[in-house]
């Protein structure tokens, strides 16, 4: 009897806990993964640079992470359309299964780290976080069905992206004929200190996200070469000469901070290497997720944002490769050091490939219009995407504001002649009107 009597308190202490785990509260998995998806950000972040990405790469590892967790969350948000039909060649994603439970938070995490592993080389970097974000999930007593159901939906979400992207030209694109470097006056040439060979040639050849064609926004052509001391070319190599020489206080720091060059190679005696930075697209990534946080965004809200900014980033570098390699535009290195100053440096380091026109001008630009139309004019914030290389914040009073001193680094920097700087702020602009008109 007593045996009886103990088994059947066993059964009913069993079923006591089964019932409580099947009605844990659900709101407990949704605080847990509360800005979640910035702290992912911030990890990819570290990968991508320690795995020495180029810019336009990088832009595009954030572009497609973001679409990822926007689409797995947005089954709970039917005011918010899917990008299916919208970029070009995505096609329908997944669906949820009616007579199952989701959490789409936890489900836009899993779409993001599935994306991400893809994407980058270190792939037990964010293997890692993903084994650890779980570990912790389990420790929630979470009704395991739903968290099962998440997990897939979020893999399938993933997957889909993983399979759209493989058809994007990314993977064949090194495949393509590379830049040749010719001695024509006023064309591109390798510079110091690693005479390395121009990156991403073929960039442009890859599918845009929203635009029709790569050279939609094309600018015009850039100030006419000309070694003439009365040249207007020959005045914007002096004004790039003259700014480096005698800096007006700031401009330096200035230059520093909007530098974003991931792959700055140091050489030492026979030896390269490259000191691991942020890039454009990491720049202007995390001033998104900063603003959706001030704000108290929701999630659904936070990846719109964040999203909508890195597809105008991502076309913008599109773009931007259209016109750098339509052109092959001349560095002011180049120009400086055969005409005007043999021994002269740029304070930063000149990226190898085409000038015209400024990459930082026109990603900033589109960045700072999407940001603009999304979140207001005069919008005041405190950019924090330096700290951790070593740079305080900086207080700005809007995104455009951000963006224009974004641009005008680059002459800071003796990178960019003026001309590749004001037209690239215009092709920015118009492309992130384009992007905020498109995705309306």
């Amino acid at each position: 009897m007593m045996k009886n009597s103990l088994v059947c308190c066993c059964c009913i202490c069993c079923l006591i806990l089964l019932a409580c785990r099947e009605q844990s509260n659900p709101e407990a998995l949704n605080k847990f993964c509360e800005n979640k998806l910035a702290e992912w950000n911030q990890h990819l972040t570290r990968v991508i640079i320690s795995d020495i990405y180029t810019a336009p790469v990088c832009s595009r590892i954030y572009a497609l992470t973001s679409i990822a967790a926007y689409e797995a969350l947005r089954p709970a948000y039917k005011n918010y359309p899917s990008y299916a039909g919208r970029l070009n060649g995505l096609n329908p994603l997944p669906l949820p299964v009616q007579q199952k439970k989701y959490n789409y938070q936890l489900a836009a995490i899993i779409a993001f780290s599935t994306v991400a592993q893809k994407m980058v080389f270190n792939v037990d970097a964010v293997k890692e976080v993903e084994n650890d974000f779980l570990s912790q999930v389990a420790k929630l007593n979470i009704n395991n069905e739903e968290v099962d159901s998440s997990i897939s939906f979020g893999r399938a979400t993933g997957n889909h992206i993983i399979e759209w992207a493989a058809k994007d030209g990314y993977l064949q694109r090194n495949a393509l004929p590379a830049y040749i470097v010719t001695k024509e006056p006023g064309r591109w040439q390798p510079t110091p200190p690693g005479y390395a060979d121009a990156i991403e040639t073929n960039w442009k050849m890859l599918r845009p996200l929203l635009l029709d064609t790569c050279s939609q926004f094309r600018p015009v052509a850039p100030t006419k070469y000309d070694t003439l001391k009365s040249s207007a070319f020959y005045k914007e190599s002096l004004q790039v000469y003259d700014k480096v020489n005698n800096f007006a206080a700031g401009d330096s720091a200035t230059a520093w901070y909007w530098d974003d060059n991931p792959n700055t190679s140091i050489t030492d005696g026979h030896i390269t290497y490259f000191l691991q930075k942020n890039s454009p697209a990491g720049h202007w990534i995390h001033i998104a997720f900063s603003v959706a946080k001030k704000e108290n965004y929701d999630v659904m809200k936070t990846m719109k944002l964040v999203s909508t900014t890195a597809i105008a980033i991502y076309d913008g570098f599109v773009s931007c490769w259209d016109a750098k390699f339509t052109y092959n535009y001349v560095r002011p290195e180049t120009f400086i050091n055969q005409y005007i100053d043999k021994d002269w440096l740029p304070l930063i380091q000149t990226p190898p490939f085409p000038e015209y026109p400024s990459g930082h001008s026109v990603v900033s630009s589109s960045a700072a219009t999407v940001l603009t139309q999304m979140v207001g004019s005069n919008y005041a914030f405190t950019d924090s995407a330096e700290v951790p290389f070593g740079r305080p914040t900086r207080h700005f009073n809007s995104f455009y504001e951000a963006a224009d001193q974004a641009s005008i680094s680059r002459l800071y920097g003796g990178i960019h002649f003026i001309t590749a700087i004001t037209n690239g702020k215009e092709e920015g602009r118009k492309l992130g009107a384009f992007v905020i008109d498109k995705l309306k």
